[in-house]
């Protein structure tokens, strides 16, 4: 039936009954991310900077020492500007200054992993200001996108 529907259309035109995507069907996977770079809760702020700026990374996914589960995220711009105006120490753990994951029932978690689809990732990041790519059973941090990542992928391929 989905033969018909494509014949009776127009060339070069999509029917109305098709979703259009402007990504070309692609996903996370495509953007080619780097590996996620996170730190353990007990890690000093100095040196989390340090690894940080080595790396490029904006954005920093805190794991617990533990289970290695993401507990919340630290903004590196954000704490080196509190080391450098004298509100951190740089021998603090990170943990007192990451901001916390907000894991509710109210706020549902969303699953961003390298199958999801680029439109999603949008939306996703519309609201955000990065996502945790994970594996499906959220046990592992393969990258993090940020929305300049996404906006540098969109313009390489002319989408």
């Amino acid at each position: 039936m989905a033969t018909t529907v494509l014949a009776s259309a127009m060339p070069g035109t999509l029917p109305s009954c098709l979703p259009t995507d402007k990504y070309r069907g692609a996903v996370v996977e495509d953007m080619q991310l780097p590996p996620a770079f996170t730190l353990p809760s007990n890690e000093s702020i100095s040196r989390a900077i340090d690894l940080a700026y080595d790396r490029d990374f904006s954005y920093i996914p805190v794991l617990s020492n533990s289970n290695r589960r993401p507990l919340g995220y630290v903004d590196v711009a954000s704490l080196k500007a509190k080391w450098e105006a004298g509100i951190a120490n740089p021998s603090d753990y990170v943990v007192k200054y990451m901001t916390k994951f907000n894991r509710s029932a109210s706020e549902p978690y969303t699953l961003i992993t390298s199958d999801t689809p680029l439109a999603e990732l949008a939306e996703f990041l519309r609201h955000n200001d990065f996502a945790l790519v994970t594996d499906y059973d959220r046990k592992f941090v393969l990258a993090v996108a940020t929305s300049q990542d996404f906006d540098t992928f969109v313009s390489r391929r002319g989408m």
